[in-house]
């Protein structure tokens, strides 16, 4: 399965407005994208040596980030992002939330989804006890590992 011109474009967006991220690399079968921002861009703008081929680098992490204590807020667990994309609190558009402040949940509760290139991944609460504190906006980018709710253990 290739990518679409339209895919490519999101995913330029979603770097373009991404803080974080300053390039990424992304490979299928007769397809290979590779794209940099910030000194490496301009380098190449400005007539440095360009690039053939994406430097090396570690390979991204595969795990999701587990929900951790922050200390910051009191006792309160963080759900952390597992990816960048945009955040729903529903599957669809005028559905209910997934969860609410208050909404009890366990390690397996899906608490909302993130779009990613148009592919829809459900996150799991990865913890037991309340929700406490939706953090970001319904329909705004997030960052992998940026808090998405902050949960009062149980027990």
């Amino acid at each position: 399965m290739g990518l679409t011109d339209d895919d490519v474009r999101e995913i330029l967006r979603i770097i373009d407005e991404s803080e974080e991220l300053g390039e990424l690399s992304i490979e299928t079968e007769g397809f290979s994208l590779y794209v940099s921002k910030g000194a490496a861009s301009a380098e190449a703008r400005s007539g440095g040596v360009q690039p053939t081929t994406p430097p090396e680098r570690a390979p991204a992490p595969t795990a999701t980030p587990a929900a951790q204590a922050n200390p910051e807020t009191n006792g309160l667990v963080d759900i952390p992002s597992p990816m960048l994309g945009t955040f729903y609190r529903a599957e669809a558009p005028g559905a209910a939330p997934f969860v609410e402040v208050g909404a009890s949940v366990d390690a397996e509760t899906t608490v909302c989804i993130i779009e990613v290139m148009k592919m829809m991944n459900s996150v799991p609460a990865g913890v037991s006890g309340t929700i406490a504190e939706i953090v970001p906006e319904n329909g705004q980018l997030v960052e992998y590992g940026e808090p998405l709710f902050r949960v009062q253990p149980a027990g």
